[in-house]
């Protein structure tokens, strides 16, 4: 298995935020890059999963402060400091699927809540189990660097995505009626909701939190687990190969639900298109859950993922077929073809990812796949050299435009991915054009006539 993990596509925004499940998981993120109004994007949480999965093997284990467990042995010296209001009650009672004693909450939506002290300055994930008995909300209140004013952002037992009014957030993480730990970035919670807009762009903001000032509960629930730590990498992995389960499809893809314009004479691609990025670095995402636990339903989906590589575009896949000649697995399966180089070469890592775990038998349909995307990949690789930089797709030879010239940070993201192809495929072909490639980051050029 290969590996190549995080944000390394240049595109993508770094303005990701987790966004609360409706089952017994923690968060996944979701995408405005398209559409303010939110949506799932497939290729963003397998990213969001490797880029935590490779950062918990490099990072040192973070710190966490545990500011409720009801069990006093567990929670050291701090003491809980709880305000429960009239209306309101708040007690410990064991709890039978837990194991273990929780807080029992009842606090009715025309109150204040019950609220947790916590004061931490210095770190922004929060993490806590739940279980909600009636429609609740849990709220965390923000200090923050816009003139110290608090920012509040609820998570609501409903099913409405996101939502700003005033200095109030709102994210719908679902019913919460069994136990689930739900754990959330403030950071990106508060940033996110702050810069929501009614266009297409969300609007950059600054705002950061300086003190999570207090956790309040309202509804009537069980609470248990309340910490703040730095980190929570394995959780955001397995919320991600999670969402990648529970959300494949009948086909083995995963639609991406909104509409994508790659240019000017390219078909526009409804929504319920399907991404061979998506699909190569989902594949990477969930092998590596089935290698940490060894549950097959993370082989099984991977497996599944192969199907749409094998449909063309218009049959509702992702292959394309260059000059009647070559297989190629689109990022884009647009109409003409538009053969995006970095989104293929994602795609042949999720092949080979899945071979290899799958072993001969299982893994035959994945390493078939592979093979023929790798012997494309090598016959075309010439035609994205410009003799000064990289192209980013073959649209000049579809529509017969000028060409797409890739961007430095694609240019680089061409350069790495090819690093790692060269580490599994001895061809020489991808070491000349890495040596070369990396030239022209340097002001390099070929030879003129």
């Amino acid at each position: 298995m290969v590996f190549s993990s995080g944000c390394s596509k240049p595109s993508c925004p770094h303005q990701w935020y987790s966004l609360g499940t409706r089952s017994n998981e923690i968060c996944v993120p979701l995408s405005t890059q398209w559409g303010p109004q939110g949506y799932f994007y497939p290729i963003q949480i397998a990213q969001y999963g490797l880029s935590h999965y490779s950062k918990n093997l490099t990072e040192k284990p973070p710190h966490i402060e545990v500011y409720e467990t009801a069990e006093e042995k567990d929670r050291g010296s701090r003491a809980a400091e709880w305000t429960v209001p009239k209306g309101c009650s708040l007690s410990t009672v064991p709890d039978k699927a837990k194991f273990t004693s929780v807080k029992h909450f009842v606090a009715p939506e025309n109150t204040e809540g019950v609220s947790l002290q916590l004061g931490n300055a210095r770190d922004f994930i929060i993490s806590f189990d739940l279980k909600l008995v009636t429609n609740g909300s849990i709220s965390v209140v923000l200090e923050t660097t816009e003139k110290n004013q608090l920012f509040t952002v609820h998570y609501v037992s409903n099913t409405q995505l996101i939502a700003f009014r005033e200095r109030d957030i709102y994210y719908g993480i679902g019913a919460r009626t069994s136990w689930s730990t739900i754990t959330r970035d403030l950071v990106t919670d508060l940033r996110k909701g702050v810069g929501l807009s009614n266009t297409k762009a969300v609007k950059q903001t600054r705002i950061m939190p300086k003190k999570v000032v207090r956790l309040i509960a309202k509804g009537r629930g069980f609470l248990d687990n309340v910490t703040i730590s730095a980190t929570a990498h394995m959780a955001a992995f397995f919320a991600a190969s999670n969402w990648l389960v529970r959300n494949q499809d009948e086909r083995g893809g995963w639609p991406i639900m909104v509409t994508r314009k790659l240019g000017e004479g390219f078909r526009s691609l409804d929504p319920g298109w399907y991404s061979a990025m998506a699909q190569g670095q989902a594949i990477s995402t969930l092998v590596r859950a089935y290698l940490l636990t060894k549950e097959h339903a993370f082989l099984s989906s991977a497996l599944r993922a192969t199907a749409p590589y094998k449909l063309p575009s218009e049959q509702h896949g992702v292959k394309a077929v260059f000059m009647n000649r070559h297989d190629w697995y689109e990022e884009y399966p647009t109409s003409p073809s538009s053969f995006v180089l970095n989104g293929f070469m994602y795609s042949l890592i999720g092949l080979y990812d899945l071979k290899e775990t799958a072993g001969e038998k299982l893994g035959k349909e994945a390493r078939l796949l592979y093979e023929r995307g790798m012997e494309s990949l090598k016959a075309m690789l010439p035609l994205y050299d410009t003799g000064s930089g990289t192209i980013y797709d073959l649209r000049h030879f579809m529509l017969g435009t000028a060409p797409n010239l890739a961007r430095w940070d694609y240019h680089t993201t061409h350069i790495n991915q090819l690093q790692l192809l060269s580490t599994i495929d001895e061809a020489p072909i991808f070491k000349e054009f890495v040596r070369r490639w990396k030239s022209y980051l340097r002001g390099g050029r070929a030879k003129h006539n």
